[in-house]
This record gives C-alpha cells, structure tokens and sequence, in this order.
C-alpha cells in the first residue's frame, strides 16, 4: 500500500509500505476513505520534535471495515467506520470516566500511520465507532474531522466548562480553534470571542458562531478580551495552539473563578505558580478523549446540524501529502484532506 513517511524535518514521502494484517484478536483491518494532517504533525515536520528514522505518519482516519480479529464483536466488515488517535479498551475503569485517551491500555494510532490506504486499528470494539450507514461522500470531511479536531475542540470546550449565558475566547486559530468555536455555539455560549489574524480564519470562526474577534496577541490580546468582558476576563477560555504565550494567554484572560480547557499539544510551557494559586482560575485538559464524543458527534453531523467538515480547505491526493504539509506549514492551508 501506498503512506506517508517523515524521513526528518521538512522531508515528507509518499512510498510503499507493508500491507497491515491482524496481530491480534482484538485487531481491525479499515480501508481509509479519508485521511489528513493534522497541526500536531507539524511539530516533528518543523524539526520541533525529533524523528528517529523513517516515521509513517497520520492519526485521523475514517473508513471502511475490510477485516477484524477473531475477539471483535462490535464492529463487522463492510461498516463504515471512525476512530481516533488513541486506541482504547472503552471497558477499564479510566475510559468509564469519560478518559478513553488515557485508558490503561491505550495504543497510539500515529505510530501506525493513518495517512495511508489501509490501517490496522487496535483494540477495535472499544476504539470503532460505525456510521448509521455508508455515508454520503459530503459527509466524509465532517466525520473526518471528528476522528481528531472536532473531538478536540469539543473537549477544550467541555473542559473550560462552556455553557449558556457564558463568553467563551478562544485561543487558536487553527482547526482545533475554529472547531472549538463551534463547539462553544453548540454548548450554548453567550458570546464567542476568536483570536485570530488571518482574515479567512476570521471568517470561518464567524460562520461557526464567533461574535468578536479579537486580532491582538499576548498582553495586549488579554487586555481586549477583559474590554469585552467588563474588566474581567471570560468565563471559559479555550486554549488550541500548545506554546508558553498562547496558555499564558488563556489564562490571564479568564476571569477568578473561570476555566481554561487546553488541548493544543504543549512544548516547553512552564507554569508561575504564584500567578496561577492568585488567579483563582480552573485548568483542565490535555489528550482529548475523542471516543467519549464519537456517537454524540456522528449524530450531529449524520443530521447535518452541524459542519466541520468546512474546516478542511485543501483537499489532496495521498501522493501529494509534502504539498500538504508545506501548505500547512506556510498557512496557506487551515487543514488538508488527503484522499487515499
């Protein structure tokens, strides 16, 4: 089959690899109908993260069922199915908690590629979740988006606790951020305020319920959204990007009492534990637990309440995922589908 390979920063492949085949009883066998890049995948593009060795890259996957193992029961070839980036049981005592994406015996999808043809997927039954039926094709980028963005965002929000009659900012611009935008509209916000300097992304976090935009960055960023907010800071804040700045900037422009949902991938942050304990401020994030919103999520999409699929704007083929992740490096992309 053909995927995608990082041989180091910046050099992408498209080559042959192995076939995937049952390992396990408890495995599946998909053929991808959709993959992508995700932000995350950028990091180890950019050099931020190491790479030891020729990495297959991709854990955003949906797809159709062509294999299980002999121990599957929840899942059966020929359904059409989504995942996420964490394998997980669905059955130990952490994923019954509502944290799929620490079960005690997750498995991480990304070692194994997903920007591919096919994919082994395991611990099945409890990671799978089908589709009412085949979907209709401009229903693939929407449930896409759920396997990772949209779970994320939705998470981010669940976690700075949004909900009616609350201002929610978001930090972030990236799919993760407008998803979150979205995500905020849908649990019922008040007011959405997007931080965001690129006028395409404004106008999508517009489409998807944001009120305000705010274009300024750091120190001056907070200081808008406490203008907007009657000198206090949002209620919740959702922060999607991962660096010192951008947490620190979710957390000064949430009010004493409020919530900071974090879910962008963190490097280097380091807390001041003096300015948090006098912040009174509620942090809580990390992996989101996409499996925990999967059947809520599909059944938006299936019903067309909502569209995250909008958030896909470059659309390529599997052998050309370099440009995709150069267009996503430079920002000429929000997020790229690659069609196997």
């Amino acid at each position: 089959m053909r995927g995608a390979v990082l041989y180091g920063a910046g050099d992408v492949r498209v080559e042959e690899r192995e076939d995937p085949r049952i390992l396990l009883p408890t495995d599946a066998i998909i053929r991808l109908s959709a993959t992508c890049i995700c932000g995350s995948d950028l990091w180890p593009y950019r050099g931020v993260e190491a790479v030891k060795g020729p990495a297959p890259m991709g854990h955003e996957y949906v797809g159709v069922v062509q294999d299980v193992g002999s121990e599957v029961r929840n899942v059966t070839p020929g359904q059409f199915v989504i995942g996420s980036f964490f394998a997980s049981d669905n059955t130990c005592v952490i994923c019954r908690a509502g944290y799929q994406s620490s079960c005690v015996h997750r498995e991480p999808v990304g070692g194994l590629g997903a920007q591919a043809e096919y994919l082994r997927v395991p611990l099945a039954d409890g990671t799978l979740v089908a589709t009412p039926d085949t979907p209709p094709d401009d229903l693939i980028p929407s449930l896409l988006a759920a396997s990772d963005v949209l779970g994320t965002g939705w998470f981010g929000a669940v976690a700075a606790e949004v909900g009616p009659g609350k201002t929610v900012a978001v930090v972030g611009d990236g799919a993760v951020g407008l998803l979150a935008v979205l995500a905020a509209r849908q649990l019922g916000a008040e007011r959405i305020i997007a931080m965001s300097r690129h006028e395409p992304r404004q106008k999508l976090a517009a489409d998807y319920g944001a009120t305000h935009i705010v274009t300024e960055r750091g120190d001056e960023g907070v200081a808008r959204v406490k203008e907007l907010t009657d000198g206090l800071g949002a209620h919740s804040v959702i922060e999607a990007v991962g660096t010192q700045e951008s947490m620190m900037q979710a957390i000064r422009a949430t009010r004493p009492g409020g919530h900071v949902g974090y879910v962008g991938v963190a490097h280097d942050v380091r807390l001041p534990g003096d300015e948090l304990f006098f912040s009174h401020v509620h942090l809580h994030g990390g992996p989101a637990p996409v499996r925990r919103f999967l059947p809520e999520l599909i059944d938006l999409i299936w019903n067309r309440q909502i569209d995250p699929g909008k958030v896909f704007d470059l659309t390529l083929p599997l052998d050309q995922a370099a440009e995709g992740y150069r267009a996503m490096d430079e920002r000429r992309a929000v997020k790229v589908l690659l069609n196997p």
